[in-house]
């Protein structure tokens, strides 16, 4: 039940904004135990300038203006498994849509309280069946 939102300077094709988004997803799927079809995603394009970060800060290389911001909330995981996803994530952006492992920022949330989420139809997530992952 991850909610994804991407945050990244405007101006990239619609063709990346999709491998963007597949990657994620597929990275989610293979090493964060997320069920099939469980894809929500915010993606969102600012104007040059509205998007600060220090091009250096906590990595080894420089961000570039292809800097992602990703924030994922769902329910809690383990060390491991978030360690296992962040590098499966970065190394399936690297891919495609191809960018520098130092342009993925990735912010982990735990929201662990069911009805805190709804996916439709007036329910709480507590309330309904879905996929185990």
């Amino acid at each position: 039940m991850p909610l994804v939102r991407v945050t990244m300077l405007k101006g990239k094709p619609s063709e990346y904004i999709k491998q963007l988004s597949q990657s994620i997803y597929e990275a989610l799927v293979e090493a964060y135990l997320m069920p099939e079809n469980d894809m929500f995603q915010i993606i969102e394009q600012l104007e040059p300038g509205t998007l600060i970060y220090d091009r250096r800060f906590g990595i080894d290389g420089e961000r570039s203006d292809d800097f992602i911001l990703i924030n994922i909330e769902s329910d809690a995981r383990r060390r491991d498994e978030k360690k296992a996803f962040v590098a499966r994530l970065v190394e399936k952006l690297s891919v495609l849509p191809g960018l520098s492992p130092d342009d993925v920022f990735v912010r982990l949330s735990a929201n662990t309280v069911m009805e805190d989420w709804s996916f439709g139809g007036g329910k709480v997530a507590s309330d309904i069946e879905y996929p185990a992952g």
